[in-house]
């Protein structure tokens, strides 16, 4: 699936059904590097084998967050190929190579992505902008959602700000791309979801909280294996 191409780059949604994850990748077209934003370990051969058949390179990987849900194939893909692993600053994956703050860029071909700290979910997360065109938002902000605040150090409170302050700050014509989707959206943008995203368009911090108070989800299934294998990169321990 190919949702975004120009004549320099290419975004290729690809989907895990256990977890709802979105992972991404990023095609440089000219050097023919790559990114994967998120990568899923149960993934790991089809996105590889998927990334080397169109004769690309992994450059990269990098995490928005420390996942509770699924296990990151960033170690796995380091191993394989080489690849450098990014991961938020506090995020206590001590293993990444690069650690990533408010602010930081990276330059990979003419894939340019800037970070934007935008905790609420975890105290970590971070969102991506593309070429200040395109946002990866991980777990912050969903299409019509936005991500829960309830374990992991979530704050509703640090949520709200980072949405309403920060991505809702980006023009209203840069395209969403979520961490998660659990309903058959694959992007939005910025200007939909300060309009009719039900939790947080035109709400007050007080009613986001309501909201957040009262979602009442079940834990993520594997949060007990998830949150310690990923603080090693994937490594299961």
């Amino acid at each position: 699936m190919v949702i975004q191409k120009t004549n320099d780059i290419e975004i290729k949604p690809l989907y895990d059904t256990e977890s709802g994850t979105w992972t991404y990748l990023l095609l440089d077209k000219e050097s023919k590097q790559s990114v994967l934003i998120d990568p899923v370990l149960e993934k790991l051969e089809r996105d590889l084998s998927y990334i080397q058949g169109m004769g690309y390179e992994l450059a990269a990987t990098i995490e928005t967050h420390m996942h509770a849900d699924h296990i990151t194939a960033a170690g796995e893909l380091r191993d394989k190929t080489g690849c450098d692993s990014y991961a938020p600053e506090s995020s206590g994956a001590i293993c990444a190579t690069h650690f990533l703050k408010d602010g930081d860029t990276i330059q990979i071909g003419k894939l340019q992505l800037k970070t934007i700290h935008t905790p609420g979910h975890t105290p970590c997360s971070i969102s991506l902008v593309l070429n200040e065109t395109y946002v990866f938002t991980g777990d912050a902000l969903f299409v019509r959602g936005c991500g829960r605040t309830d374990f992991q150090g979530g704050s509703s409170d640090s949520l709200y700000d980072s949405i309403t302050k920060k991505l809702f700050q980006l023009p209203e014509e840069t395209i969403v791309f979520p961490g998660h989707d659990y309903r058959g959206f694959v992007y939005s943008t910025i200007g939909e979801e300060k309009k009719w995203n039900p939790r947080i368009a035109n709400k007050t911090l007080e009613e986001f909280k309501s909201i957040m108070d009262n979602l009442n989800l079940p834990e993520p299934k594997k949060i007990h294996e998830a949150v310690p294998a990923n603080r090693a990169c994937g490594k299961v321990v």
